[in-house]
């Protein structure tokens, strides 16, 4: 493939983030675009440049220029999109948090695999260019072996019980809104807990307002991790060695400076420049596997994925909080 020709399902803020990070890739092309209604569809190729608008999910899966697809609806809707567009033989990056639960994305990875088609999480900050430099200072023991994890990611919005934050049959709360990237950074350095507990509050609508998690490893190692969509938080993220710190400053999951101190040694502050939005790394890392007829990316495995829907489900079994359907 010389160029990928992307199409986008869904047309909300994220897809806008995804089409202007795509645009900084000179390889790849936004060509079509799919929503519900024709004039959404329109106004949104118009916007970003695409050939085509689709006035049905199913007109842009079953698009023939279309080689990857990019699904940006809302998260009850993933399972549904992103198996419509794998049965149509397109490649597909899926947004985060990938399903409402294990059980859908087991669904979803059966689907491609079983296709033989590419799928991934769309995980964007596992490849920004702070997190490739985090993995090779890890990789070089520059703060010996890694040993507890501190990160949070919690912002206050006001109360609209009709918002999707706040409303449970749109998978509403903090947990998978935000949740999941501290518990996807945990995964990354960690793999899977074999221990799980946590404390949530719940507000009027039922969804956890406020959250934290306490994740215990194999080998001894501990992540403390919080999220919260009515309660603002430093957006810091600190990793705790045998031999010194990382701290990654605010907005960690999007960062381009981290303090290295090292034992014995000045600290270092580390700048990672990061041209681009941030969803260009993502998109280019989907290029990159389909160059090389990968059908899945080992920076963002689907197992990984699984098992972080699995922990997140049992998180929310210790709060009790069940969305609709499940």
């Amino acid at each position: 493939m010389t160029t990928i020709r992307w199409g986008v399902l869904g047309t909300g803020n994220i897809a806008k983030q995804f089409a202007r990070g795509l645009a900084e890739l000179d390889d790849a092309k936004l060509v079509a675009v799919g929503s519900r209604t024709a004039e959404g569809s329109a106004a949104f190729a118009q916007q970003f440049g695409a050939e085509r608008s689709h006035a049905s999910y199913d007109a842009l899966a079953n698009d023939p220029d279309v080689d990857a697809i990019y699904i940006a609806t809302p998260h009850p809707m993933y399972k549904e999109n992103t198996i419509l567009c794998l049965e149509a033989g397109k490649a597909v990056l899926c947004e985060k948090p990938f399903a409402m639960n294990a059980r859908e994305a087991g669904e979803m990875i059966d689907v491609a695999r079983g296709r033989g088609v590419f799928l991934m999480e769309a995980m964007w900050t596992r490849f920004l260019p702070h997190m490739v430099r985090l993995r090779e200072l890890l990789a070089s023991g520059a703060i010996g072996e890694l040993r507890m994890l501190q990160a949070d990611f919690g912002f206050r919005t006001g109360f609209n019980p009709q918002h999707r934050l706040f409303n449970p049959e749109l998978g509403g709360g903090a947990l998978l809104d935000v949740g999941i990237y501290p518990a996807s950074l945990a995964s990354m350095l960690f793999g899977a807990p074999e221990r799980v507990t946590g404390m949530a509050t719940m507000g009027e609508t039922g969804v956890d307002e406020q959250s934290a998690m306490l994740f215990g490893y194999a080998g001894g190692q501990i992540a403390i991790l919080s999220q919260a969509v009515r309660t603002n938080t430093p957006h810091e993220a600190l990793l705790l060695g045998t031999a010194g710190r990382i701290r990654i400053h605010g907005s960690w999951w999007k960062a381009t400076t981290m303090t290295l101190s090292a034992d014995g040694k000045p600290d270092e502050l580390i700048d990672v420049p990061s041209p681009g939005n941030g969803y260009n790394y993502e998109a280019a890392e989907v290029r990159r596997c389909l160059r090389a007829g990968l059908t899945e990316s080992a920076t963002m495995p689907l197992d990984e994925t699984l098992a972080t829907m699995r922990t997140l489900d049992e998180v929310r079994a210790q709060w009790g909080l069940r969305y609709p359907g499940e």
